[in-house]
């Protein structure tokens, strides 16, 4: 996973270190600290936050099977334990908390996808 965040992290720094608002910035004569945080950093980190955003739900369901499968203590092995005792209660509780974990995870890249892309802005429609 952490492997594949890199991989995507580094192509973006890639293409936005070769892009025409990055050699824009460099020939105005702009720091080269503020060139890679507001040109670069904010370009390619969009893919990343994506990609953490969608293989939250994939650790989710990762974590009920390997919970589940190796008995380990958690939240997984709780939601596998009843799901074979039919305690639904207990399943209910659970899948909703995890519900809301990658609710949550998911609103967050949302905003924070909002603030480092340049290309929204916020106020009245005009």
């Amino acid at each position: 996973l952490f492997g594949y965040i890199a991989r995507i992290t580094r192509a973006g720094v890639i293409e936005a270190a070769d892009a025409d608002y990055t050699r824009t910035a460099v020939l105005k004569g702009l720091p080269t600290r503020t060139v890679i945080r507001r040109h670069v950093l904010r370009n390619a980190l969009l893919p990343t936050i994506a990609v953490v955003a969608t293989q939250t739900s994939y650790l989710v369901g990762g974590l009920l099977i390997v919970e589940g499968l190796f008995n380990y203590q958690g939240i997984g092995l709780q939601v596998y334990l009843s799901a074979q005792q039919k305690d639904f209660t207990v399943l209910t509780s659970a899948v909703l908390v995890l519900g809301l974990v990658v609710l949550f995870v998911t609103l967050v890249a949302d905003i924070l996808y909002g603030l480092l892309n340049p290309r929204v802005r916020f106020g009245s429609a005009e």
